[in-house]
């Protein structure tokens, strides 16, 4: 597999974005979805890349810069077809190595509290973040769970 930053123009990533947003939609209450839509994730604090095993997209995430000791990941989406081949482990220790590379001091994110979630936030304990509270402009919210990694 190969990381690739991307665009945000192929249709691919287009796609499994658009199913991504409507995911977060289907299983959060619309005030506590945090996921980015194209326009906000083309903004120049977001890095974006796709994960691409051959010519077929795998996945996808983001590193937001929140300060320039501070990162936020955001959109990190594996495709149905690769989910559980470890496409988001090997995408995010990318996004951390890159942060370190950055600079940064630490790592957050936000994810959703539901089971559906449950596999993600298995995956960024598993790489070392804990939870913690709201960070940046979020809110206490009990459909949120938050996560932070020292880097």
């Amino acid at each position: 597999m190969r990381i690739v930053l991307d665009d945000l123009t192929g249709a691919d990533v287009i796609a499994l974005l658009e199913t991504h947003l409507a995911e977060m939609y289907d299983n959060s209450p619309e005030e506590s979805v945090h996921a980015l839509d194209l326009d906000r994730l083309r903004k120049p604090e977001i890095t974006f890349w796709s994960v691409w095993d051959g010519d077929e997209l795998a996945g996808c995430g983001a590193l937001k810069e929140l300060d320039p000791q501070h990162g936020e990941i955001k959109s990190m989406r594996t495709a149905a077809a690769r989910q559980g081949r470890g496409v988001a482990a090997l995408l995010l220790a990318h996004i951390i190595e890159t942060a370190r590379a950055r600079g940064y001091e630490r790592l957050h994110l936000e994810t959703g509290a539901q089971e559906f979630f449950l596999p993600a936030v298995r995956l960024y304990e598993r790489h070392g973040f804990t939870h913690c509270g709201p960070f940046a402009d979020y809110t206490a919210d009990p459909n949120s769970v938050f996560m932070t990694l020292p880097l």
